[in-house]
């Protein structure tokens, strides 16, 4: 085993774990998922069969990743914030062939106590804020509040807003990194920047 597990986790047999990730206290891993290497999964953190986990990934506590949800490399789950995968749940019908995929792209932040609608793709470092609810597609780099969620502005890869406008034309810089971003209409992009 080339990965921590407390005493008083569960890995089914079967599920895949990279090296160097950290399973902590009475969290279940179920006997289908995929987990990368690096990733550290706090108390109580359930995953399901039909899970797929990038490499770097952080999953706080009391958080359930369930079918159908696939994270990405760097992905930030915050405090017992939730992901679904039946749009239209009810006790009394059997709604498991209609699972939804959601898609959380590299680098992005869930906050603590959000809720992720499934059926959803979150773009490229795009960062969730706390309580807030997504119930559609978010953009690479758009930082998003709310219930239901709207976009308040942009963040960079180091995960400070940028001081740009929501659309149009512009460029910014992060201040921690140097790195420029570009947007075009209602996408941002970063720049590469070269290195002689």
């Amino acid at each position: 085993m080339n990965y921590y597990q407390h005493p008083s986790a569960i890995v089914d047999e079967g599920a895949q774990i990279g090296e160097g990730s950290r399973i902590w206290h009475f969290v279940h891993i179920c006997a289908g998922a995929v987990i990368g290497r690096g990733v550290s999964m706090g108390q109580n953190v359930f995953v399901g069969n039909k899970v797929v986990i990038g490499d770097n990934c952080k999953i706080q506590n009391n958080v359930s990743v369930y079918d159908n949800v696939t994270l990405e490399d760097g992905v930030f789950c915050g405090p017992s914030m939730v992901f679904t995968n039946v749009y239209n749940p009810r006790s009394l019908v059997e709604r498991k062939s209609e699972y939804r995929d959601t898609l959380v792209k590299k680098g992005a932040t869930l906050g603590a106590n959000c809720t992720i609608v499934c059926g959803v793709t979150i773009g490229e470092f795009a960062f969730v804020g706390a309580g807030a609810v997504i119930n559609k597609d978010v953009p690479a780099y758009a930082l998003m509040v709310g219930v239901p969620a709207r976009q308040i502005g942009w963040m960079s890869e180091f995960g400070e807003q940028l001081d740009l406008p929501l659309e149009g034309q512009g460029s910014a810089v992060c201040q921690h990194t140097g790195a420029t971003y570009q947007l075009d209409g209602k996408k941002l992009t970063k720049v590469e920047t070269r290195h002689d």
